[in-house]
Formats: structure tokens, C-alpha cells, sequence
């Protein structure tokens, strides 16, 4: 299936999810990421929810890696169409973009080479672990610019597409695993 037919087809699904159903889910995606071996490593990057786009709740997920004592570090995006990224603290001030998109304003940058495991936003994913996001390339870029070992994580309210995902891009970074409320895929 094509990445802009797929786009439509999960922007129309995630309007059919509930709160309720959203909350429920993220709380069960982020209990799931217990099964992954990633709690040995140090610096973890990880989104912050649109709430206008009924995307995943990260906050479930954020509280439980720190109360396991690991560093967050959230994304914001730059005029050059990339994203600096910077340690959360109980001090880092959090302001909605243009976009709705909740991001710090400033703070300590982590630069992308320390970050050890990145929890990615997406709307559909294929058994191939090739993701489908908004189409800006934001997280692209920013995860060919990670470690090559760096650990990439999907969050998703919906199971994997059987059928692959045929206008992958040579720039594409595909996922080492992805999270769905039913089952953890591992590619």
C-alpha cells in the first residue's frame, strides 16, 4: 500500500478511538515496553502526545521510565526543519508549536549520537517494520542522524498492515520494534 493511502486510512480510524479507549490503550502500550530489553541503557527519547491527533499517550509511558530512574529527552523542531532535543526536567517548560505539537522551549540539548533507545510516533507500520508518520521527514532525518545501534521504537493503537508498505524511501529508518496495545513486533 502506498504511505499517503495509509495516511488517510489511520487518520480516519484514530477519530473512531474514544478517550477512553485511547487512555486504556496507552496504558497497556506502555506496561507492554516492560518485555523489550531496553533497561540498561541511559538516555531515552520519546515524544509528546497531540492530543488533536489522538495519537498515542506518551505520559503513561514518561512516568514509568522515570520512576525507573532513566533520562527523557523530547524533541522540538527547528526552523531548518529538524529537531534539537532536550533533557525533560521538573523545570522544562513545555509550549505548544504551530502545529499543536508539545515541545520544550529550551533547556539542555542532548545531542543525537548519547540518545540509546526513541519511541517514534507513526500512523501505520507493515510486518517489515517500515513506518508510516506524517510525511515531513522530521523523524527520518533525525534517526539516520542517531547511532546506528540506537534501539527504535514504534507506539501504535493498531496492529501491523499486512501488505508492505510499497514507496519506501531509500531514507526511510525502520523500526526495531513497534508497540500495539495486542502484541510487541520485533523486525
Amino acid at each position: 500500500m502506498l504511505k499517503r493511502e495509509l495516511r488517510k486510512k489511520y487518520r480516519n480510524l484514530r477519530t473512531d478511538i474514544t478517550p477512553e479507549q485511547a487512555s486504556d490503550s496507552s496504558l497497556v502500550l506502555a506496561n507492554s515496553i516492560l518485555q523489550i530489553p531496553i533497561w540498561d541503557f541511559f538516555y531515552y527519547h520519546i515524544f509528546l502526545s497531540i492530543e488533536d491527533k489522538n495519537e498515542v499517550d506518551t505520559m503513561p509511558l514518561i512516568t514509568l521510565l522515570q520512576g525507573k530512574d532513566k533520562n527523557l529527552v523530547v524533541p522540538k523542531v527547528t526552523d531548518e526543519n529538524s529537531m534539537v532535543n532536550y533533557l525533560l526536567t521538573d523545570n522544562t517548560s513545555i509550549k505548544k508549536s504551530a502545529w499543536g505539537v508539545p515541545e520544550p522551549i529550551d533547556g539542555i540539548e542532548v545531542p543525537e549520537n548519547k540518545i540509546d533507545v526513541v519511541f517514534v510516533p507513526l500512523l501505520a507500520f507493515d510486518t517489515q517494520g517500515n513506518r508510516v508518520g506524517y510525511g515531513k521527514g522530521y523523524y527520518d532525518t533525525f534517526l539516520r542522524k542517531c547511532r546506528k545501534k540506537t534501539i527504535k521504537i514504534g507506539l501504535s493503537f493498531f496492529e501491523a498492515e499486512s501488505e508492505p508498505i510499497t514507496d519506501v524511501h531509500e531514507n526511510d529508518v525502520k523500526l526495531d520494534y513497534c508497540v500495539t496495545p495486542e502484541k510487541v513486533y520485533e523486525f
